[in-house]
Formats: C-alpha cells, structure tokens, sequence
C-alpha cells in the first residue's frame, strides 16, 4: 500500500520521414510551455532514430489533465508529422481512473501501481 498519487503518461511516437527536425523544434516548445505547470514532475523526451519518447510525471491525475489542456494545440501539431505509436499511463488506480474518460480515443495502456515509496 502506498500513498504516492502520482501519475506518469509514456507516449511513444514515431516521427514522419524527413521531420525529425521540425519534430525536435516542437519538443521546445512543449517544454517551454510545460515547465510553469506546478504540477508537474519532470517532462523530457528522448530519441531513437525516428521514435521519440516524452519522459513525464505528474503529482496526480489532475495534474496530467490540466497539462493535457496545456499542450492540446501542441499535440495536434505533433500528430501531423507524427503517429502515436504506443501509450501506457502509470500509476494507482483511483488516480487512473481519472483519465479513462479523457484518454480513451488514445486506447492506453494502463498499468497501475502495486507498490513502492517516493521520496
């Protein structure tokens, strides 16, 4: 049993040939735009070749949903030179709950927390 309520959300996308640049240029600017969310963890994305990883966590689930709003423009910008190849959301169960409704068109992965601390 823990009392951690936070939430991570693992998308992978798989960059359009030829994009990896303009793909890297959005990175910026959701960064730009996600470092001022109280929030939120840590943010960050990381590249094999043409897939790229975004590295984020949030305190709970509110959190994710409010970066979600945040960056909704951000993310249809992406889904033009990109494809959302696979997504998980990590976390305990009442706070992934939360985001079924929201994330359902993404068809997520949900693997909810058993056990561990956070310091």
């Amino acid at each position: 049993m823990t009392s951690d309520t936070s939430v991570s959300l693992h998308p992978y996308f798989k960059i359009h040939s030829g994009k990896i640049d303009a793909f890297k240029a959005l990175c910026n600017r959701f960064l730009e735009k996600t470092k001022t969310e109280p929030g939120c963890l840590y943010y960050s994305f990381t590249f094999d070749n043409d897939v790229v990883y975004c590295r984020e966590g949030y305190v709970d689930a509110d959190a994710l949903l409010k970066h979600a709003d945040n960056v909704g423009e951000l993310l249809q910008e992406a889904g033009t030179i990109s494809d959302l190849a696979r997504i998980e959301a990590h976390g305990p169960e009442a706070e992934l709950k939360k985001l079924h409704e929201r994330l359902a068109g993404l068809s997520p992965q949900y693997f909810v927390l058993y056990q561990g601390f956070r310091k």
